[in-house]
């Protein structure tokens, strides 16, 4: 059978990694101009070139050279040049489900403008892939992934090795998410560079061809042969058309091709044989000795982590539903404003990036990104949280009442204590002297409150006395407004807060104050307790966790536990010699910071003595290159202190505590991790994925080597048996383990170490994250496991605060209290609320967690029609207000206005 060799010229483009993006920006400059400048001289001779699957390489480019806009457009249109279908080459674990989904339609998006869209799922050097991935490009129109990691082991310098046992025998196989969508997956089982600088010397070819097609042929399962013409930054290979003639004469019974994903797709599809492997789920490298899973980037530079994650929720579950509801309302959607937020925030996805596997320099550049993205999101939530305000109808206020909206942007009803300084009265430099301005309200007699509902029934709450501060207007109509304002900070238990919706509270002055709340809760020594929970902690820190309802109690969580790490930013390589060190038994320091009817907060300190750093063998081995797997350097005989400052609160309506660590870090080459021991015997667990909450099994494959078996995750763990279950939500904490002797979830909080790692030696001192580090966690204690009981909406809701805006008392056209969405659903998982790219139609996402199909019923108000639809936000013929959702299912719902 004659065999074809698709070669496909391409350059695996990571705008930042061992160089700052700047620098690479001017490599990849100059691959472009050459690239079209190859296209112009060799005319068809030159056939393609794929540009790695991001479109923001484009950006990039046009930034310094828009006068070649048209001819690139040019180049797409003709099929030379081939694009999409993501925006960036994202790090699938890292980054959210929603930030996946906007990856994959902005990215879409910007290549119809541009001209032709490669259509294959391109994940050449992700760290893993979730398992919904086939059902994600399925709904997209996408029905074939090329991958370069997940099923066969990757290590040193991305050498690719046999193994006997991984997943399939073919590079060719059927990948099968949860739901049972299927793509063809095509694996670089020898790297994405295995036609890399091909030879035009016929000795050399000769050479290099035996060698290449061996390879290659050991895993086709056709006669279509896929050669990858590229790399990480590789240079144009301008001697394709003539090193393609070479192979032609030296080898007549194949037929070399210079080619494109398109054309090798098309071909493969017609050969294919009737009956390919079948991978199911996640690609994570679970049939691999563990050592090069590069599963600790999710705890390199944990900061980053953090950031992004918050960054992602102000975008997604706040900016864009609070978005979606003022268009409802009867504004406008900003979808322009919001593209460009992801865009910006997308800009630090890629796996070099968020992975924080890269260079000092890049990582400070990232920071940069983040806190331009979360400037941008405030003021767009603000903004709009104010306009939503105008509209709503508060000329019922008491008199002098303050109106408060208290906005829910997710999709499921909240209870939650809610924090907001409030100005009780303002004095704007118009009105007086701004020097006088202070003074008089000093000197105005403190007022007396009662907060109430829409209703006017009373409520509960906690007003600290007031203080004067500046403060400033940015009026629609004129100049900007500075004022005074007496401010005081206001709590309340905000109850049955509607999802999609708000509620209207009033605070008002009176002689007598009826609602506010006055004392404190008894004092019991070190215990916490509300309606849900109840916390006896112990000398050390730890603590014993009892759920009131059922009775049942989680005893000794909480532990501190040092390990010294000769690693890299890629992966954790425990130091020889010192046994883990932790506060067990180590006495901490108490006191209650705040202990009242509505919140409780009590802060405990540890002082930690552990080694400064690892020892002089370390510095030897990074200097050598040895491998991370090879390396005998222990830790250090000096000794530091570190300071471990836990704060604790539980609030009313709180399901489980919360917890803040901060982290004086002066110590080197090493992690830090909070134990959670349930003493639960269980064989696998439960963790938050890529629109999935993933089965995984608590110990690994017989291939793994590895003593760590660390996972991702992106809001939660979870381990249950049939009876109870612990699961520990957290704030861009996305690196677990579990330890399986006693049922021990083990969350890295810290880690540090000082080089890049791969294939060189790139120090990275900065990645030792010293001085003041913080980390965040939820602990949830429920019935059974965190789906059946529904402990999920708890963990998603974790960090996605209720909106609190201070209004004034005006007409409007809405009411006090509303709900823009209704939905009914007893187990889906709400996702996000957004508006449609092309047209106004409200979009909201769910997932089904369980294997079991589950109802679904929506609306939005009268006069909008609801239909079924893809990510991409197509329709489907499904239309009216109820839907079965399949197990496993990712579902879209638009609301459409009728005509």
């Amino acid at each position: 059978m004659n065999k074809t060799a698709h070669i496909i010229s391409h350059s695996h483009w990571d705008r930042e990694w061992y160089l700052p993006f700047e620098k690479h920006r001017y490599y990849f400059i100059k691959l472009m101009n050459e690239m079209i400048d190859q296209f112009k001289k060799e005319g068809n001779a030159f056939q393609a070139f794929h540009l790695d699957g991001q479109t923001v390489l484009l950006e990039d480019y046009f930034v310094v050279h828009p006068e070649n806009r048209e001819i690139v457009k040019q180049l797409i249109n003709e099929k030379k040049l081939h694009i999409g279908p993501w925006y960036v080459l994202q790090d699938a674990f890292l980054t959210s489900s929603e930030a996946n989904v906007r990856n994959l339609q902005i990215g879409l998006n910007d290549s119809k403008a541009y001209g032709h869209v490669s259509k294959i799922g391109y994940f050449p050097d992700t760290f893993g892939i979730y398992g919904q991935a086939p059902q994600l490009l399925k709904q997209a129109g996408i029905d074939t992934a090329a991958f370069g990691r997940g099923v066969k082991p990757t290590g040193f310098n991305n050498t690719v090795s046999d193994s006997p046992d991984y997943e399939s025998p073919y590079s060719e196989m059927i990948w099968k998410s949860p739901d049972g969508s299927t793509v063809l997956g095509i694996l670089f089982a020898n790297w994405y560079s295995n036609g890399n600088e091909i030879p035009v010397d016929e000795a050399e070819a000769k050479k290099f061809w035996d060698q290449k097609l061996r390879d290659t042929e050991k895993y086709a399962s056709t006669n279509q042969l896929l050669f990858m013409n590229g790399c990480d930054h590789q240079p144009l290979q301008k001697t394709i058309p003539q090193a393609i003639e070479t192979a032609s004469v030296l080898y007549p019974e194949y037929t070399f091709k210079h080619s494109s994903f398109d054309e090798y797709r098309e071909a493969l599809k017609d050969a294919l044989p009737e009956k390919l492997q079948v991978i199911e789920g996640e690609l994570r490298n679970q049939r691999t000795d563990g050592w090069s899973t590069l599963v600790n980037t999710a705890s390199s530079r944990i900061y980053l982590k953090q950031w992004n994650n918050r960054c992602q929720t102000l975008l997604e579950k706040i900016a864009e539903p609070l978005a979606s509801m003022a268009l409802l309302a009867g504004g406008t959607y900003p979808r322009e404003y919001l593209r460009f937020m992801w865009k910006s925030l997308m800009k630090n996805h890629p796996h070099d990036s968020i992975c924080g596997c890269s260079v000092d320099e890049v990582h400070r550049e990232m920071v940069t990104r983040f806190e331009t993205v979360s400037q941008m999101g405030e003021v767009f939530v603000q903004e709009h949280a104010a306009e939503l305000a105008e509209k709503i109808d508060t000329s019922g206020a008491p008199e002098g009442g303050i109106p408060l909206v208290v906005l829910n942007t997710t999709g499921w009803n909240k209870d939650e204590v809610v924090t907001k300084t409030i100005d009780l009265e303002k004095v704007y430099f118009s009105q007086m002297h701004f020097e006088q301005i202070p003074v008089y309200l000093q000197d105005q007699e403190v007022q007396a409150y009662k907060l109430v509902d829409q209703a006017g029934k009373p409520i509960e709450f906690d007003l600290e006395n007031p203080v004067v501060e500046f403060g400033y207007d940015l009026p629609d109509d004129k100049f900007r407004q500075p004022f005074f304002a007496k401010r005081a900070k206001l709590s309340f238990f905000a109850e049955n807060i509607t999802a999609f919706g708000y509620k209207t509270f009033y605070l008002v002055p009176e002689e007598h104050p009826a609602g506010q709340i006055h004392g404190h809760s008894a004092d019991n020594g070190w215990e916490m307790e509300n309606e849900y929970v109840y916390l006896l902690f112990h000398e050390d820190g730890t603590y014993d966790l009892t759920n009131k309802a059922s009775g049942k109690t989680f005893h000794r969580l909480g532990i501190y536990e040092d390990t010294g790490d000769v690693g890299n930013e890629y992966m954790f390589k425990e130091a020889n010699g010192i046994k883990p060190i932790t506060t067990k038994g180590v006495p901490a320091e108490f006191r209650f910071m705040e202990k009242t009817l509505l919140r409780t907060e009590l802060e405990f300190t540890h002082t930690l003595t552990i080694p400064v750093s690892a020892d002089d063998r370390l510095a030897i081995e990074r200097n050598r290159l040895i491998w991370h797997k090879e390396r005998a350097a222990g830790r250090a005989c000096e000794t530091t202190a570190i300071t471990l400052r836990t704060v604790v609160t539980l609030e009313k309506g709180m399901k489980g505590p919360a917890f803040k660590l901060t982290i004086d870090n002066q110590a080197a080459d090493h992690r830090l991790r909070v134990l959670f021991p349930t003493g639960l015997k269980t064989k696998t667990h439960q963790a938050d994925s890529i629109f999935e909450i993933v089965t995984r099994p608590n110990t690994p494959e017989r291939e793994w080597e590895n003593p760590s078996f660390c996972h991702h995750q992106q809001r939660f763990s979870s381990l249950a048996d049939d009876e109870i279950g612990l699961t520990v939500a957290t704030d861009g904490l996305q690196e677990y383990e579990i330890l399986p002797a006693n049922g021990t979830i083990a969350l890295t909080v810290l880690r540090s170490v000082a080089e890049l790692g791969d294939w060189g030696y790139f120090p990275t001192p900065e990645a030792q994250c010293r001085g003041i580090q913080t980390a965040e966690w939820q602990v949830l204690m429920h019935e059974k496991d965190v789906i059946t009981s529904n402990a999920f909406v708890d963990a998603y809701q974790y960090k996605v605060p209720l909106q609190v805006i201070q209004t004034s008392a005006h007409k409007g056209t809405l009411p006090g209290d509303h709900r823009f969405v209704k939905w009914e659903s007893e187990g889906l998982a709400w996702s996000s609320m957004k508006v449609a790219e092309e047209c106004d139609d409200v979009m909201i996402r769910w997932f089904n967690p369980a294997p079991t199909s589950q109802s679904l019923e929506a609306s939005a108000q009268q006069d909008f029609a609801t239909y079924k639809s893809t990510i991409l936000e197509q329709h489907t013929k499904d239309t009216g207000d109820q839907y079965e959702v399949a197990g496993y299912e990712i579902i879209t719902l638009g609301f459409q206005p009728k005509r």
